[in-house]
């Protein structure tokens, strides 16, 4: 008898042996290793809110549709940059890194498009990474994982719908039939045969996408349907999910999908309301539970042989968490025995806490503890695994006497090192199409340029990743090195109080000339003030003078002509002339000089005529386009033609017409001497979010900024004689809701472009328009450029485009020859021809330029203009000559 009981105890101790694991300690890193400098954030999603491969740590930051990344391993103890990854317009709910290649991550969002990006290695803003985008799904997407063996498959949720895609070839594989209610978490399988999900219907269910869309297996899971997730524990049928309970308190359970009526093992852990994220590590089986909020880390060891799920440790950490992830595997110090690494995100900071197994000896190798763990070589690729192919992903060892395995790279997005991108010629005419160079292809062709948005760093230098966006209109620009520098803060008007940072979305938010700046204040009555630009510094705390125009400001702008005099567009349909001493506003303004009437609602913008005189056009919300002649305060003009709201106006540089850029999908040009509909037509950007449309390359292109289906911000430029092709060029560049606002120098052919969200941008107008050359400090050898003004709700501040390359003679191509501002009192009357010519070059670089010569990248002396008359001749159908 004593025998056989002997033989019991030991069969007990073999099925219940101790575990190696369960002595591992959490130790969470010194405040010295935290990953700081961040904005981490946990929006109402499903995700765990940060996510690692072998190179980069991602995780939700503050900002809608912003992802932030910092390197995994630091470089000699150096702090870690931050770069931002702009992927969609609203909260990213979702994403997953490939488990193969390393700068592969797939994100998703509410947009119900699911993108692909490969991720570029530096910048400060890493949205011009190369994508793809799939879709649109039909509904929002809350979730996507790689599959775990084959390259470039992907699986996608949204709503009730779980699709699965090849990335590579952009196109579903099969869909899913539809689940019973709101999906809440997907899982493949490891070997890759199955996809098991988990929904708000409390059940489990279990796929094989490639046999048919129906689920093979499916059980009730959890007694309550809030927020559940499911995991698989190994390739032989084993699961585990979390959810509540009947009486809604946390609990995991293990399952089998071979005895699918019930669990086999469970653990109720307390009655919070905060779902549980877990992480399973499938060679070790040790399980990490923690939930968004608290500051509690559990961890547990699944047995699926016993079954059972033992408690390991707890961890209580010094920050909330947003989220938590698991560190690859070859990151681990395996000589320290560091067995798991996890880090939670909090809201300033990553915080790395390490389980560690206690051993006699730290400089060896504990085979036991560190079993052979997945490669990241693929085993089998896309059209293979949907063919039947179940390859498998080879095991490397973790000892540290093996040589690294290499990187590699997939083949859904080529790999493409932003400083060696070949240039590739604009198409010739008649074989022109869309060209989409969001994956970070450029053009070139023989005149202009097009180059990535502003960084997202003060100034207007472009980081890496942007200079990889190179001009389209040719390879060598001198202007290929500029660089933007903030001037000093004795320049910078500061305590500005109460901006209007709400104007309309066609309005460039405030507007300045060669003496003043008008911006809109937040107060009732519609109340604008009117800085000097001679007179910077703090303005002072009592209130200031400002002009009252009685209505709220839609839009504002200079008189090219005439300095004093600033039209003002009102909510009221009005639009209101206000003149301004030469000493500056010296009281408040209540009474206009001049009122326009004539809209019947809203006015949109207002635009000045680049060189006739007191000529005005504006659009409104009842979907017109008017031209005013303001000497006799009338309407002269009404163009037509307009479906939809009227984003942007522009003026072509000789005059003579009128371009648009419309809600309804179109690019409009009208000749208004010669008809009241449009000239052309051509397609417009495809999302309706706003636009802004601008004359390039002497009148020959129009530039037009807008959205696209999938809500990135894209600039597209057409060929104006040849709208209803299209454009010739397009890129997309970020997402970001403002709508970028372009400003063309005409002299240099530089489009400078910046959103309202992070502030606005301004060139001083001249009578030729905007003309940043003629007011900027030409310093000896030829080094300033240009001189805009941006404003934001801070102080406001100049600043100066600078240019690197070293004084020279080969330096005057940068300061092309400019209009010289015509004389008053002529000028004023816009009765004088801009034929002379004003070169800025110092006198070291030579003489002046004649008016016969001008510049690369000028538009050229215009045509000699009638003097002014009652009606001016703008109005008057003149030979192509004029």
């Amino acid at each position: 008898g004593g025998g056989g009981g002997g033989s019991g105890a030991r069969r007990r101790m073999k099925r219940f042996r101790a575990s190696k694991f369960r002595l591992a300690e959490a130790r969470p890193a010194r405040k010295e290793a935290w990953i700081r400098g961040i904005r981490g954030s946990s929006p109402a999603a499903s995700g765990n809110h940060i996510k690692t491969s072998r190179r980069w740590i991602v995780f939700n930051t503050d900002s809608a549709g912003v992802l932030g990344m910092v390197p995994l391993e630091c470089q000699d103890g150096d702090k870690r940059p931050v770069s931002e990854l702009r992927c969609h317009s609203g909260v990213v709910a979702d994403f997953d890194f490939s488990p193969f290649d390393d700068q592969l991550l797939a994100t998703c969002s509410a947009e119900e498009v699911v993108k692909v990006w490969r991720l570029l290695d530096s910048g400060p803003d890493v949205s011009s990474s190369p994508k793809v985008a799939l879709g649109p799904e039909g509904s929002q997407v809350g979730m996507v994982l790689f599959h775990p063996t084959a390259d470039g498959i992907l699986a996608s949720g949204a709503q009730k719908a779980v699709k699965v895609w090849d990335v590579e070839h952009q196109q579903p594989l099969t869909e899913l039939e539809p689940h019973g209610d709101l999906l809440q978490s997907l899982a493949w399988r490891p070997d890759g045969a199955l996809l098991g999900s988990s929904c708000k219907d409390k059940m489990l269910r279990i796929f094989d996408p490639r046999a048919g869309p129906t689920a093979c297996q499916s059980v009730q899971a959890h007694g309550s349907g809030r927020d559940s997730r499911l995991l698989w524990v190994n390739s032989t049928g084993s699961l585990l999910s979390t959810g509540f309970n009947e009486v809604r308190e946390r609990e995991a359970r293990l399952w089998d999908t071979r005895a699918f009526h019930g669990s086999l093992a469970s653990v109720t852990l307390d009655a919070s309301p905060r779902p549980l994220m877990p992480l399973l590590d499938l060679d070790i089986g040790l399980l990490v539970l923690m939930a968004k909020g608290e500051d509690v880390l559990f961890c547990y060891e699944v047995l699926p042989g016993q079954p059972a799920l033992s408690e390991v440790a707890q961890c209580r950490t010094e920050s909330k968490a947003h989220g938590i992830a698991l560190v690859p595997k070859p990151a681990l110090d395996v000589l320290a025995c560091e067995v798991m690494r996890v880090l939670q995100l909090t809201d300033n900071a990553v915080v790395p806490i390490s389980y560690t197994v206690p051993r006699k000896s730290l400089q060896e190798f504990h085979e036991d503890l560190f079993p052979r763990c997945t490669g990241n070589v693929p085993g089998a690729s896309a059209r293979a695994w949907w063919a039947g192919d179940n390859g498998q992903v080879q095991r490397i060892s973790l000892h540290p006497a093996h040589p690294p395995h290499p990187a590699f790279t997939s083949a859904c997005i080529p790999s493409l090192l932003p400083e060696s991108r070949a240039l590739e010629p604009l198409p010739v005419e008649g074989q022109m199409e869309e060209l989409d160079l969001s994956a970070g292809s450029s053009l070139s062709s023989p005149t202009g340029s097009l180059t990535s948005p502003l960084s997202a760093t003060s100034g207007f230098a472009s980081s890496p990743s942007q200079r990889s966006l190179q001009s389209i209109l040719g390879p060598s620009s001198g202007f290929r090195h500029i660089q933007g520098t903030v001037l000093p803060r004795g320049t910078h008007f500061t305590n500005l109080k109460g901006l209007n940072l709400t104007t309309p979305g066609e309005c460039d938010g405030f507007c300045t000339n060669r003496r003043r700046v008008a911006i809109p204040l937040l107060s009732a009555g519609g109340q604008v003030a009117i800085l000097e630009l001679s007179k910077p510094g703090r303005l002072p705390d009592t209130s200031m003078p400002t002009i009252e125009n009685g209505a709220p400001v839609s839009d504002l702008c200079w008189d090219p002509f005439d300095p004093e005099r600033l039209a003002i567009a009102g909510e009221d349909a009005k639009i209101r002339l206000w003149r301004v001493t030469p000493e500056g506003l010296q009281k408040s303004l209540v009474e206009p000089e001049a009122v326009l009437q004539g809209h019947t609602e809203k006015i949109y913008s207002i635009k000045f005529h680049p060189l006739a005189a007191d000529i005005l056009a504006s659009s409104s919300y009842d979907l017109s386009l008017r031209i005013w002649d303001v000497r006799s305060r009338r309407q002269a003009l009404l163009l037509k033609g307009h479906g939809d709201q009227i984003f942007s106006l522009a003026w072509s540089p000789n005059g003579r017409r009128l371009a648009t850029v419309c809600k309804d999908g179109k690019v409009r040009v009208y000749e208004p001497r010669k008809s009241s509909e449009s000239l052309q037509e051509g397609p417009g950007p495809e999302g309706g979010r706003g636009a802004r449309i601008a004359w390039v390359c002497g009148g020959h292109s129009l530039l037009v900024s807008g959205f696209n289906s999938h809500s990135e911000r894209q600039l597209s430029l057409y060929r104006a004689e040849f709208l209803a092709d299209g454009p010739v060029a397009r890129i997309s560049l970020d997402v970001s809701p403002s709508t970028l606002i372009p400003f063309y120098d005409v002299d240099t052919g530089l489009v400078f472009l910046t959103g309202k969200v992070r502030g606005w941008l301004a060139w001083p107008s001249e009578p030729r328009g905007r003309r940043p050359s003629t007011l900027c400090s030409v310093l000896p050898g030829g080094r300033w450029v240009g001189a805009p003004v941006s404003i934001s709700s801070g102080p406001q501040k100049r600043s100066s485009l600078g240019w690197k390359r070293p004084p020279s003679a080969g330096s005057r191509e940068a300061l092309p020859p400019v209009a010289a501002p015509p004389k008053a009192p002529s000028v004023f009357r816009g009765a004088v021809s801009l034929s002379c010519w004003l070169d800025l070059a110092p006198k070291s670089l030579g003489r002046l330029w004649k008016a016969q010569r001008p510049g690369r990248g000028c538009r050229g002396p215009p045509a000699p203009r009638a003097p002014a008359s009652p009606l001016c001749p703008i109005f008057r159908a003149t030979p192509e000559s004029s």
